[in-house]
């Protein structure tokens, strides 16, 4: 080969990185905009016009159970009073009464676009799961109701087997949220199982990430609303959003990053969280190395696609951390001007203080219960918590005889089903049958009747995102014994003027230790009057406040 040649050959290869680094960066979003711009756009009227038969049933329907509604509760109230009927104790009747929010868009905290009649689309296909995301939903879905009575509210589920009464009935007996009937409306995906893992057992993140892309063209080819709200963490379907309504506004509450960078860091077995998560340490090798590289590039992907955005909450400072470094590079770099904020879900604090006691009386009945509220999913880590009490147990203090553990949580599938099953077995294997109680699928009532009762309450999981459960657990006065990471360490068990509401621990040999200690406190009731009062800063008002002006931000580029 000539010098010229070699030269030319040496100066390509040499400039192949950058090359690339300019294409990643430039070239491809310049496409991505000339895309959107006119192919999408061009699917977007297209769905536009398949949807307006839709839209004016739902507007139409919405009418008409308004009125029915209003004149089956004034029928009702006839024997009753006024002032009872009225009453903003509690009750979601009076909806035309509701004020306004104090954030309101339209200047000094004027209703002026309080009459807003439009439709807000919930993406939530999983909306009858029953855990705390589920929470989060409703709660969110009864705020914006009470803010804007007059605009239709439709949630894209792919629970095909349950009715709207039976889902409202649901909602009410599993999380005591009052949804108002006549402005809320459910529609049917087909499409649900491409997001399931067990469709993706290879390149899972991917597949499933793709799986959204056929979930949110089923939603749109269903409806297209005037404002997107995805409440479940799918990016993708936010992304195709833009590129087929440029204009409609949208909104992420994010639970947990799809991909974070302690995710990247686990499959490392040196790094320090190489132990921890369900990918723990499978970075080594050929195949782990193509999982790094697959990982990254799947990070790239889903900052692209977050960077869309027009206003984005997360749940925790931890998930706020690692979706800043994500997505707020590119949201920068595209001109997002709404910073991300955090939104602590919505727990039932106020409730569970007027429901469970805490005083010297109420301490009487408390009993050594262990509690751990969480769905049957993986990456809950249910069989830490169990080798964990069985260790405790093994120990033979009067503590550990007397103590039960007892895992409360819904089961939303065969697999979760399954998962119990395996729990059971090792339940046998770890030889603490008679210490082990499961409460599948509990309502909201008697999931009180075991935090009146509980003495302590726990959560396992790695990277919790935020952990309702354990804010559950502080408003019954439990002392918490968490996993020393996420959201329990850094927003919930934390210390009140100095002192300590539970306690942490990342091994078996730490929360058996963690059990001992808080089942033998000396001072137990100390301990559950600070956690209550940790607990409020966690309270439904403040989610609904705190929503309330996110969303108020989308409306004002539609009024």
């Amino acid at each position: 080969m000539e010098p010229k040649t070699l030269a030319f050959t040496a100066i390509a290869i040499a400039c192949t990185p950058f090359a690339l680094l300019i294409c990643w960066n430039f070239f491809l979003p310049f496409l991505f905009r000339i895309f959107s711009r006119t192919v999408g756009s061009t699917l977007g009227w297209y769905l536009r016009k398949l949807t307006d038969g839709r839209r004016s049933l739902i507007i139409r329907a919405t009418t008409e159970n308004e009125a029915k509604f209003r004149e089956s509760k004034l029928s009702a109230k006839d024997s009753s009073s006024r002032s009872s009927s009225s009453s903003s104790n509690g009750s979601d009747e009076g909806w035309e009464n509701i004020e306004g929010s104090t954030l309101g868009t339209s200047g000094n905290g004027e209703k002026g676009d309080r009459d807003w009649d439009g439709i807000i689309g919930f993406f939530h296909p999983f909306c009858n799961a029953g855990g705390g995301g589920e929470r989060v939903l409703w709660a969110a879905v009864r705020a914006t109701q009470k803010r804007w009575p007059n605009a239709k509210i439709v949630v894209y589920t792919g629970d095909h087997d349950v009715s709207k009464d039976s889902m409202i009935a649901r909602v009410k007996n599993t999380f005591s949220i009052d949804i108002h009937p006549p402005t809320i409306h459910f529609l049917y995906l087909s499409t649900r199982h491409w997001v399931l893992s067990s469709t993706w057992p290879h390149m899972t993140l991917l597949g499933q990430s793709l799986g959204s892309l056929i979930m949110g063209w089923d939603a749109f080819s269903l409806l297209v609303p005037d404002i997107f709200v995805d409440t479940m963490g799918y990016a993708f379907t936010l992304g195709l959003s833009k590129i087929l309504f440029p204009d409609m506004p949208t909104a992420a509450y994010v639970h947990y990053p799809t991909i974070s960078t302690d995710m990247l860091e686990s499959l490392d077995p040196k790094a320090s969280v190489g132990s921890q998560g369900v990918n723990a340490g499978k970075g080594v090798g050929f195949k782990g190395a193509l999982k790094k590289y697959y990982w990254k590039i799947f990070a790239a992907i889903y900052s692209w696609m977050g960077a869309s955005v027009d206003v984005v909450m997360t749940n925790s400072t931890w998930t706020q951390g690692h979706i800043q470094s994500l997505w707020g590079p590119r949201r920068k770099q595209r001109g997002r001007e709404n910073s991300i904020a955090v939104v602590y879900p919505p727990c039932a604090v106020n409730e569970i203080e007027r429901q469970v006691e805490i005083s010297e009386e109420s301490e009487k009945k408390r009993q050594k219960y262990i509690v751990y509220i969480a769905q049957f999913r993986p990456e809950k880590n249910h069989q830490l918590i169990l080798q964990s009490f069985a260790e405790f147990v093994k120990t033979g203090t009067p503590s550990a005889k007397e103590a039960k553990l007892v895992l409360l949580g819904s089961v939303r599938d065969d697999n979760d089903s399954r998962r119990v099953y395996k729990l059971r077995l090792l339940v046998n294997e770890l030889h603490i049958k008679d210490q082990v109680i499961f409460q599948l699928d509990a309502p909201w009532s008697e999931i009180l009747q075991w935090l009146s009762k509980a003495f302590v309450g726990v959560n396992g999981m790695w990277n919790e995102h935020f952990g309702i459960g354990v804010v559950e657990y502080l408003a019954a006065g439990l002392i918490c014994v968490v996993h020393d990471s996420g959201g329990p360490k850094l927003d919930i068990v934390t210390d009140v003027d100095g002192e300590p509401t539970g306690y942490h621990a990342t091994t078996t040999s730490e929360f058996a230790e963690g059990f001992e200690k808080a089942l033998s406190h000396p001072d137990p009731l100390t301990v559950r009057r600070r956690a209550r009062l940790s607990s409020k800063r966690f309270s439904e008002e403040e989610f609904a406040k705190k929503w309330l002006a996110e969303i108020e931000k989308l409306v004002a580029m539609k009024v």
